[in-house]
Order: C-alpha cells, then sequence, then structure tokens
C-alpha cells in the first residue's frame, strides 16, 4: 500500500471522526511552565455553553483539579461557541489532560522544563536552508553564483560576483538581503539577550561535532559572511540572489538545474540595488536604498558586538562596513523592494525608518562617531508603530519586518541616554494595545492580521510584548502574551502547532510545501510555516491546490483557512526569517523556565541531563543493574555507614528477579532514589548511527511503561521516580523527547572519568582496571575547572563474573576522599 493511499485512508478516517465530535479542547502541546499564563480554548460546532472543566492526571485519569473560571465568546471562526479556560492557579508538574462536558484535550505537561532545548532546535531548520554547502544534505548547492544584473556599469554587468552561501528563503531557492539580514539580526539578538541558553554540539559547517561557538552564533556568521559577499564595496550593494524563475517545480537544492541565462552556466543573476525600480513582467515599487542599507548597517554593527569574543578581527571589520552602509541608507531615503518577474509577487516592503533607527541604535552602541542617538530618536518618532498592528490586512510583507527592534534599544537606554526612553515604551505599548483591541473579542484573543505569514506576526507580536515588559519592568499584557504564544503550539482552531517537530509527537506540520519534505519525506524540524490567511486571500492565489483530503476541514472557514498539505504554498511554507524570529521568544522562555527549575547550571546531552549543577559542590553516586547484583549489598552498607544517599537504576528484569529483592526492600528502607532503566536492556539506538533508532515509538514505550509496573509492585510510584537511565547508557534526542512526552527526565552519566567501565572484564580492548578508573576520578577532580561539582558518576551494582577486579570495593575510600575534598551527595 503506497504512502498517499495510507494518507487518503487515515484522512478519511480523521474526518469521519470529526463528524462525530461536536466540540473540542485546544491547548499548547508542548506544555505549560508551572508559573505562567495557562489558558485551554473550548470550541463547538453547537450553540451550546459550559459552566465547569476539570483537570486529570494523565496516568491514573483522576480529577485534580477542578474550576468554573470560565468566560464565553460565542461564535468565532468554523464554530457556534467558544470559550476560555483558565487554570493558571494550578501548577503542579505532571501530565494532564482537560475534560468539559464531552469534549477532551490531547494530553499535555505541566513542568519547567518544556521549552527545554526549543531555542536550538529551530536552528536544525536554518541548517537545512543553508545555501552553498549544506550540511543537512551533506552536499553542496548554487556554487556558481551569481552574474550581476541592473549594475550601471556595463563593464560589470552579466560579470560573475562570488556570492554562493547564505540561506535559501523559504521552500524555493531565492535568496534576499530583506530576510536574511534581519534573520541573521534575530539570532544575534536572541543570543545576546539569553546567551545562557544556547549550546554548542555542530561546528561552523553546520556540521555534528563542538567547535567551542554557540551554535546560533555559528548560524548567524553563516549569513553574515553572505552578506558581506553581496555588499563586497563601499555603496556597492546587492539586494537578491535569483528570481522567480526558480519556480521550475520540486527538486533538491543540490540538484536545481534552473539556468538564468544561457552564457552563465548554472550561476544565477544578483541584483544590484540601484534604488529604482526592477523586474521584468512585473516591477517594484523601489524609491531609495535605506531599507536595504539600514539593514547591512545593523546587522553589522550588532554582529561587531556578539561576535567579537569569537572573532576579534572580523568584528573589526564589521564596524567600517556598518557605517558606510548607514551613510548610505542617508544619502538615498526609501525602500528597496524585493524584484519580481513573471508573477506578481514579491516582497512589498514600505517602510525604511525602522531599518535605520535600528541601524542607528547598534552604532551608538558601538560608540561610532556621529549623533546616531539622536538620529534614532528622530527616525523612530516617524513610524510610532509598526504599521501593520491594529489594521486588518497588509500586502505581503509591507511593513518589514514585523516589529522594531530599535524602540525596543531605545526604551531600554539608561543613564544619560535615558532621556527617549519613556517614549519609546510608550511607542511599544500603544503598538500592543492596537493589537490586543482587535483580538480581546475572539476566544483566542488573536488580534493578528491574518495576512501571509501570519505566524511571523504572532512572534513578532509575542517578541514585542516579551520586550515591552522587560522595558517596562511589568507583567502588561500576560495573557495575550500566552494566548499567542499557545497559538503557535496549537491552541487555535486547527488544534495545530505551527513549528515542524514541536511538539513530535503533536500535530504539527507533517506535509509542508517544501521539497526536502515532499520529494525525499525529510522531516522540516524547527521550521515555521506561513501560517493561517484569510479565506479570501486564500481563493484568489494563483496555483494553490490540495494533494489530500483536508484533515481540518471542519474548521475551515470563511473568516481563516489553514492546511496542512504540501499543495497549499500560502499557510503551509515554512520561511527562513519566519523560523529565525521565533528564536527570542523561545529562548525568553527557555530561560523562564531555567528559573522556575530548581534543577539549575544543568548540562545536557541529546536532551539529557549528564551532569546536575556544576556550581554545587555534590556528586550524585549512580548504580544501575540488569543481569548482576554481587555489590548491591555490600553498595548498600557503606552507603549506610557514611550515611550517604545515592541513585539505581534497575530495569524490569533486576526487580522481577527474586534474588534481587532484598537488596530493592534495603535500598528503598535506606531512602536511596530508585528508578528505570529500561524494562528488557533494549539497545534504543545503533552505536554506529545515533541519528537513528533500534526501536519503535511503540516498543519504547511498552519497554518503559513494563519498567513502571515493575517499580510499582514496591510501592515506588512513577511521579516520584520521574528520572529514567538509558539502557547502556546510550540514547538520542528523540529518546529524550518520547521520555519528555511521559513526564519522564532522561538522565545519563557525566563522561570523563571511566567511572561507568567498572563492567569490563580483562579481555575486552577497553578494559579498565578498578585502580586506574579509582585515579581517573581523581585527577579529573583535580584537573577540571569544578572539579566533579555536578558529576552524575556511574558505576554497576554487579558485573561480569570474569571481572574479579570489582570497582564497589572501592566505595568506601571513594567517598571518604571526597567528603574530605567537600563534596556531598545527593539524588535525583
Amino acid at each position: 500500500m503506497n504512502k498517499i493511499l495510507i494518507l487518503s485512508i487515515l484522512s478519511l478516517f480523521a474526518r469521519i471522526t470529526l463528524a462525530q465530535q461536536s466540540s473540542w479542547v485546544r491547548i499548547n502541546q508542548l506544555g505549560y511552565l508551572p508559573n505562567s499564563v495557562k489558558v485551554a480554548v473550548w470550541v463547538s460546532k453547537e450553540h451550546d455553553e459550559i459552566k465547569e472543566f476539570g483537570l486529570y492526571d494523565a496516568f491514573s485519569k483522576k480529577r485534580v483539579f477542578h474550576s468554573v473560571k470560565i468566560k464565553s465568546f460565542g461564535k468565532y471562526a468554523a464554530f457556534e461557541s467558544s470559550a476560555r479556560l483558565d487554570f493558571s492557579e494550578f501548577r503542579k508538574s505532571g501530565m494532564y489532560f482537560i475534560k468539559s462536558g464531552n469534549a477532551i484535550s490531547p494530553n499535555f505537561r505541566i513542568n519547567a522544563d518544556v521549552y527545554d532545548g526549543t531555542a536550538d532546535f529551530i536552528l536544525r531548520y536554518m541548517r537545512q536552508q543553508r545555501s552553498g554547502y549544506n550540511p543537512f544534505l551533506k552536499d553542496s548547492c548554487h556554487k556558481q553564483d551569481g552574474f550581476i544584473v541592473y549594475h550601471p556599469d556595463p563593464k560589470k554587468d552579466s560579470t560573475h560576483l562570488d556570492v554562493s552561501g547564505g540561506w535559501h528563503d523559504a521552500s524555493d531557492y531565492l535568496q534576499y538581503v530583506t530576510t536574511s539580514a534581519n534573520a541573521a539580526f534575530q539570532l544575534l539578538f536572541a543570543y545576546q539577550q539569553n546567551p545562557e541558553v544556547y549550546g554548542d554540539e555542530h561546528d561552523a559547517w553546520g556540521n555534528k561535532g563542538k567547535n567551542n561557538i554557540p551554535d546560533i552564533l555559528d548560524e548567524a556568521k553563516w549569513g553574515i559572511d553572505w552578506l558581506l559577499k553581496m555588499n563586497p564595496g563601499k555603496n556597492e550593494m546587492y539586494n537578491q540572489l535569483a528570481d522567480d524563475r526558480d519556480h521550475k517545480g520540486m527538486r533538491l537544492p543540490n540538484h536545481d538545474k534552473v539556468q538564468y541565462a544561457g552564457n552563465q552556466g548554472l550561476a544565477r543573476p544578483v541584483y544590484f540595488v540601484t534604488g529604482k525600480p526592477q523586474g521584468f513582467k512585473y516591477k517594484n515599487r523601489t524609491t531609495g536604498v535605506a531599507s536595504t542599507a539600514g539593514k547591512y548597517a545593523s546587522t553589522f554593527a550588532l554582529a561587531s558586538q556578539v561576535l567579537r569574543k569569537f572573532y576579534p578581527g572580523y568584528a573589526d571589520q564589521l564596524i567600517p562596513k556598518a557605517i558606510d552602509a548607514y551613510e548610505f541608507g542617508k544619502q538615498f531615503p526609501g525602500v528597496c523592494q524585493t524584484a519580481p518577474g513573471g508573477a506578481p509577487y514579491f516582497y512589498e516592503e514600505d517602510n525604511w525608518v525602522d531599518d535605520m533607527e535600528l541601524a542607528a541604535t547598534q552604532l551608538y552602541a558601538i560608540k561610532a562617531p556621529g549623533n546616531y542617538y539622536q538620529e534614532a530618536a528622530s527616525l523612530g518618532r516617524q513610524e510610532p508603530q509598526t504599521p501593520w498592528m491594529g489594521a486588518d490586512t497588509a500586502r505581503h510583507y509591507q511593513w518589514y519586518p514585523f516589529l522594531n527592534l530599535g524602540h525596543f534599544y531605545m526604551s531600554n537606554n539608561t543613564g544619560d541616554s535615558e532621556k527617549y526612553s519613556a517614549t519609546f515604551k510608550e511607542f511599544m505599548r500603544q503598538g500592543i494595545e492596537k493589537v490586543y483591541l482587535r483580538g480581546k473579542n475572539n476566544p483566542f484573543q488573536n488580534g493578528i492580521p491574518f495576512v501571509w505569514c501570519s505566524n511571523n506576526y504572532v512572534s513578532a507580536m509575542i517578541t514585542q510584548i516579551m520586550l515591552y515588559q522587560k522595558v517596562s519592568g511589568t507583567k502588561a499584557y500576560d495573557d495575550m502574551l500566552a494566548a499567542l504564544r499557545d497559538w503557535l503550539f496549537g491552541c487555535n482552531p486547527w488544534g495545530a502547532g505551527m513549528i515542524g517537530g514541536l511538539p513530535e509527537d503533536g500535530v504539527s506540520p507533517h506535509d509542508p510545501h517544501s521539497s526536502l519534505a515532499h520529494l525525499n519525506h525529510y522531516k522540516l524540524d524547527g521550521g515555521l510555516v506561513d501560517g493561517p490567511v484569510y479565506g479570501s486571500i486564500w481563493k484568489g492565489l494563483i496555483g494553490i491546490t490540495l494533494y489530500q483530503p483536508d484533515e481540518f476541514a471542519a474548521f475551515q472557514s470563511n473568516l481563516v483557512v489553514y492546511h496542512d498539505d504540501y499543495g497549499d504554498y500560502s499557510t503551509n511554507e515554512p520561511t527562513m526569517d519566519g523560523t529565525a524570529s521565533l528564536s527570542y521568544l523561545l529562548a525568553s522562555l527557555e530561560n523562564e523556565g531555567t528559573k522556575e527549575n530548581v534543577l539549575k547550571n544543568l548540562t545536557k546531552e541529546e536532551g539529557a541531563i549528564v551532569r546536575m549543577n556544576k556550581k554545587e559542590k555534590k556528586i550524585y553516586l549512580t548504580f544501575t543493574g540488569h543481569t548482576f547484583n554481587d555489590g548491591g549489598e555490600l553498595i548498600a552498607k557503606v552507603l549506610k555507614k557514611h550515611q550517604v544517599k545515592a541513585n539505581f537504576f534497575f530495569t524490569g528484569d533486576f526487580y522481577r528477579n527474586p534474588a534481587f529483592k532484598g537488596t530493592i526492600l534495603q535500598l528503598i528502607k535506606d531512602q536511596h532514589y530508585l528508578g528505570g532503566h529500561s524494562d528488557k536492556h533494549l539497545l534504543y539506538v545503533p552505536w554506529e548511527n545515533r541519528d537513528s533508532l533500534l526501536v519503535s515509538k511503540e516498543d519504547f514505550l511498552k519497554d518503559l511503561s513494563d519498567n513502571y509496573t515493575e517499580l510499582a509492585k514496591f510501592g515506588i510510584k512513577r511521579e516520584k521516580s520521574y528520572a529514567f537511565m538509558p539502557p547502556y547508557e546510550w540514547y538520542n534526542s528523540t529518546i529524550s523527547d518520547w521520555c519528555k512526552e511521559q513526564n519522564i527526565t532522561l538522565v545519563n552519566y557525566t563522561g570523563g572519568t571511566s567511572s561507568n567501565a567498572d563492567y569490563t572484564t580483562p579481555e575486552m580492548k577497553n578494559y579498565v582496571s578498578s585502580d586506574r578508573i579509582y585515579q581517573k576520578i581523581m585527577d579529573y577532580e583535580v584537573k577540571n575547572a569544578g572539579g566533579l561539582n555536578g558529576f552524575i558518576l556511574l558505576s554497576h551494582v554487579g558485573t561480569d563474573p570474569a571481572r574479579t577486579d570489582k570497582f564497589y570495593y572501592k566505595l568506601d575510600k571513594l567517598i571518604s576522599t571526597l567528603k574530605k575534598k567537600g563534596y556531598t551527595f545527593g539524588t535525583f
């Protein structure tokens, strides 16, 4: 049975199910931070009203919270009745669902870690979008770019200019300074404001492997390197690479054979910035260069600040480039729109003072000589709010970027530069208020106009509210912020998340408008799709075809539509700049969760905790067991002697073994932590390819459930045994995600000491003696900053009889020595 037939059957089944259902509860599928605003939305096809709702534990099915805190809204979009269900006062971590009448929500989590890893997750899509070398495809594309067009000097026009690199804009392969500069700025800005949330798992090329530079800065620099190529000299700027002649059907970028000129091979046209209208069949309405020049200037100036720690010489190079670009923009005010070709679609940017204001704030920040602060204030007063805010509609990218970060920088100034702060805070508030007033009377509290790329507007407004709260020191518009945040993760008419793979097992884009997804079934993790549009817009677009039955048919309306179908390029196409615009909001949410989490300064790998608080002189002695238990009794005695609590992770087979029951009962009596280690000690992930799996999700969940069933027989409740150590201590981010969906925290040992090698036997090539293990632990403690702080120090409760040199015989000495060094011992 082929995939299309399977999808058709599934869609038909879904539509039959929907036809039998008349009400739904929409939630944030990713979950909620314990202290955040938490509101679900109930919608119904019937004229109905609800008076109460309950929150239920997903595992016990028992009601844990009851509320009548309901606000009804009546008819909206495809629904006859709707209401907001507020359960903000419930803060206990766990896995839950909401029930109101006959409507039951999907399961969701309340936990401080629900946004963990999301800030780095969206970089997966950014890496997929790379032109030049593409780390996702492990291949290169568009290496011949490009040849110059619209250059006033005939000697340069049609000549080659190396502009390979950067990011493809969306699912086509055009590249724009307009969106690329904004994307690079968004990445830099997110890091500048929340540096602590970003990890380092990839090198500068985007390949797996650390390079001691946060991945988000590797990605930002990839974009800036391309911008430098597009601005090779003073007053020589290019705005666009390729045009809509690119639209020749779906193909992977490394198989792109589209030719733009018979004598240029596979090189693509690179558009010189002239300050005048460009295009062939259709033309744009360009009036100047300032919108493009301002974007160059702001991005170069911010990059010179953020990248200086890692690339000081590069940062120095960017400062004169930023100054030159700003001066060029001042010389030729006006907008520089992207160029259409054979179709009437282009980025119709109609504002430029926001770009120049932002540039001026960054030049002021780097103390470039000039009156940049006053100029920023003057420019900012010309556009107090980005004009789309409060409007019912806008042309495609008419007011871009969708928020003005220049206002934030002007609001955030202190000391001698504080005189404009109040004015610009008020500008920010007024923009938010306009959107609030437009959305306050609908159940989703969404006042965003449903124009093309509406999700980008949602992201922009979330960011603006967060930044306004930051500069005002208030929680103003917190309910609106939560509603828009939740919209992106499924609290919307369709119950659909708008970011690929967030959450992986929820309703999120699975059939996006993308060659990678459609031709090769590649996942587009992290990509933000365009989002819902007015029904009137969707009906008027050229070339829209749905290729599968619409699983959201019951939720479509004349007001607004959304489709998860690769044929709908208007609502379901991921965009590079939209994805980058998520950076600040996700980093902030992740940071907020970290502050709420009682566990601080954690080190994670592939989503699992591999080291506890590095600032706390505490070690987590940890033992696993499956087949052997020769050391269990001794370990328990030594721990009791030293009054130390430790952590034990056993398989279901270990818990079932009657010979081990005495050890287990003693450990429980002594109040050690006991957790799961799988039921059958399955290898979840192949050793040679960590990105793949050896078990299905169904198999994994059964193995996990069976393990917890055995723990329950000893009176160990699931909620008290939240930490789980994977069998073989080998896993990947998918296993971590599956655990998180079950409200389980994956933990693994801290590397560097070989303590986990105490299972090895003399005939093994990787054999490590107990003396050597002990010495390596001591050496690590002395030689590394932070010593063994937060270490998850793993060994085994038993080993193969072939190993007579048991490491647990050294446990007494190890604990004594570590105590003398000032360490304490902790449990999960």
